[in-house]
């Protein structure tokens, strides 16, 4: 049965409140709670997140999933359930020989599960989206920009004729045609910069105030990449972050404007932890002959001719996938070698799950190990020369960030918090499982959501 019926006949089954509160969900990408509840957060001028904590209530830390990266997180946001039940392992397909370029898990239709934007729309609510990882072809969404890019750069470096594409697959047919024509252009590409959530923030803004949807979800993207580049707290970030401030104070004010009793719920999909070493798990797979290369003579690159095991990175971590997963020669290799490499603590191996482990914690269900990364310590691509290599701070001192280690580790905790009509005042939630935000924003919405079997938040006064 298509999980769109699903939804449809468990709604007919589910006696549930029969009033339904908007909710906008707006997902700031790589925000640590620390931004807003720490010390960090003395010299921020951020009223509109301090406001939501003080107005509504909020979370210490949301627990995340395996992988703590972008797409897989997103998607938990979404259904309630980790990576290995819905479908959507780490932010790209896993490409060995790399015949594909970035080939990112872009398409609804491979959630495996039922999504928020499925349940509230066979409620009868009107749904919206804006730049949603997993959301291309989402047909549950009324109104919808995706998430997409056919090349990745800066927005000069990239085709003038791509905007066709994003506006192909927006929906309905020419809604981004005509909000551009009153609203200048949508961005180009995927442009993680500040001005790429300026341009999102006001589409949602004009989408909120002409098509009033009850439920939208929104994803902005810059400060993960002000993060990436001078690491969680630097100056660069702490600003980028004061500037989302504003335009979240602007999105609140659109939506309720539509509704007072809206629920303003923020995100986040992860936290950050500051680099300092890259782990390159391909030298040692080729040297055991585990993966096989040549080098191009014009890049002078090395491309991947064969592989029997071969490393799926996933910044923190990485799946190790054999080709034969019954290969049982080749796995007691692969064992072997995680093994000795973890026995030098310089590797920075933190701990390596088998099988069983992956079934625990809900992740990676066609890999054989993950190699789980000591933060600080992240997935490097190289294929020749050291396994271990520093990360040089960059000028000024400061060193990049990243994600994607175990979600145990504190600092990988991403952000709640919750204001609306009905929503206790600063009450806080403690730390919380991602897996719990889904169900709690379905029974915001009222409606129901089976499928994702954590239990909701109690938000309620």
């Amino acid at each position: 049965m298509h999980f769109r019926s699903l939804v449809v006949i468990l709604l007919a089954l589910w006696a549930g409140p029969a009033a339904a509160a908007s909710v906008l969900l707006v997902s700031v990408d790589g925000m640590k709670p620390e931004y807003v509840l720490g010390d960090e957060s003395r010299q921020l001028n951020i009223p509109t997140l301090r406001g939501l904590a003080a107005e509504g209530a909020y979370a210490e830390g949301v627990t995340g999933i395996w992988p703590t990266v972008t797409y897989p997180s997103h998607t938990t946001l979404l259904t309630g359930v980790a990576p290995a039940v819905h479908g959507i392992y780490n932010n790209l397909e896993f490409d060995p020989e790399r015949h594909f370029s970035a080939s990112w898990f872009w398409y609804a239709r491979q959630i495996r599960v039922p999504t928020l934007w499925q349940a509230a729309h066979a409620g009868g609510l009107t749904t919206a989206s804006i730049g949603w990882p997993v959301s291309v072809g989402a047909k549950d969404v009324d109104y919808l920009i995706p998430e997409y890019w056919r090349n990745f750069g800066a927005p000069a470096e990239l085709n003038p004729s791509d905007r066709y594409l994003i506006a192909e697959l927006s929906r309905p047919v020419g809604l981004l045609t005509q909000m551009q024509a009153e609203l200048g252009p949508y961005m180009m590409g995927n442009d993680t910069s500040s001005n790429g959530d300026e341009i999102k923030t006001r589409f949602a803004v004009d989408m909120l105030r002409r098509l009033k949807p009850a439920f939208m979800t929104l994803h902005l993207s810059s400060l993960d990449e002000a993060e990436h580049e001078h690491g969680p707290f630097s100056a660069p970030a702490n600003r980028n972050l004061e500037a989302i401030d504003v335009m979240l104070a602007r999105l609140a004010e659109a939506a309720r404007a539509n509704d007072p009793n809206t629920a303003i719920v923020v995100v986040s999909d992860h936290g950050f932890a500051t680099l300092t070493h890259r782990i390159n798990l391909y030298v040692p797979f080729l040297k055991a002959g585990l993966m096989t290369a040549t080098v191009d003579p014009g890049t002078k690159s090395r491309q991947i001719t064969g592989w029997r095991a071969e490393p799926w990175l996933a910044g923190g971590m990485a799946a190790i996938m054999l080709r034969d997963p019954g290969d049982a020669r080749t796995l007691s290799e692969v064992g072997t070698l995680l093994r000795a490499l973890q026995r030098d603590p310089a590797n920075g191996i933190a701990t390596i799950l088998d099988r069983d482990a992956l079934v625990r914690v809900g992740a990676f269900p066609d890999a054989s190990f993950v190699v789980v990364f000591q933060p600080g310590f992240y997935a490097g691509a190289e294929m020749s020369g050291d396994l271990v290599t520093p990360i040089a701070a960059r000028n000024g001192g400061e060193a990049p960030g990243g994600h994607g280690f175990s979600p145990a580790d504190a600092s990988m905790r991403a952000a709640f918090f919750a204001a609306g009509s009905g929503i206790a005042h600063h009450r806080d939630l403690g730390v919380i499982d991602m897996r719990q935000i889904a169900p709690t924003v379905a029974r915001l919405l009222s409606v129901p959501m089976p499928t994702a079997p954590a239990a909701p938040l109690e938000l309620a006064r």
